[in-house]
């Protein structure tokens, strides 16, 4: 399995670098991933952090912030099958505390908010003809959780054109193993996962 693992590691090792014109997005920083009661709980507390230091840093370069977060209908009904497979997502029903966005990141008035049902950010949304519209050619993305909604919109992200990062500190799962074993997957495939540091040094360049 060591071999297997390394050669992995080998033939997928190409780095693409950073776009010249980013959007940054963060992916559903909701208050369910921070309510201890709540099933969705993932005790992420650093990913948002980082994330918020990303954010101020973007905002400082000129490049669009965009937030999405998830809201179902009282029934459910919108979200499909998704919300027929995973229970947990009913803390994302409309008017519930859960699905609002998490104390600190308060959209502000020149952010972009991006509703969604599904994993992604972009399936069912109009966020890649948002970017195309604004020659946006890349994508930095941060948020919750890595295995689920970040890995969904990190591959259509990709499939949609954009070059794509991810920041490594500023994304967040429930488990160690599933947050490790999805960053480096999308780092092999889909993207470039990049430090905090090397990303806010990135937004400097553009600033």
């Amino acid at each position: 399995m060591t071999d297997a693992v390394h050669n992995y590691a080998n033939v997928y090792n190409n780095n693409v670098g950073f776009g010249q014109n980013p959007a940054l997005i963060m992916v559903d920083f909701a208050h369910a991933y921070f309510d201890i009661d709540c099933p969705l709980f993932a005790d992420v507390e650093d990913a948002l952090e980082s994330a918020l230091r990303v954010r101020d840093a973007a905002h400082q370069a000129g490049i669009p912030v965009f937030l999405t977060r998830v809201i179902y209908q009282k029934n459910g009904y919108d979200g499909g099958r998704f919300f027929e497979k995973a229970k947990p997502l009913e803390a994302f029903i409309e008017g519930r505390r859960t699905a609002e966005f998490v104390k600190g990141l308060e959209p502000r008035e020149n952010e972009t908010i991006i509703t969604k049902q599904y994993p992604s950010a972009f399936f069912g949304t109009s966020l890649a003809s948002t970017l195309h519209a604004a020659k946006l050619d890349s994508v930095i993305l941060t948020g919750l959780t890595t295995s689920g909604c970040v890995r969904a919109s990190c591959v259509d992200s990709m499939s949609h054109g954009f070059t794509t990062s991810v920041v490594r500190e500023a994304c967040g799962d429930r488990h160690e193993a599933p947050h490790q074993a999805n960053l480096f997957d999308m780092n092999a495939k889909y993207a470039d996962v990049v430090n905090e540091s090397d990303m806010l040094s990135y937004m400097k360049t553009l600033a």
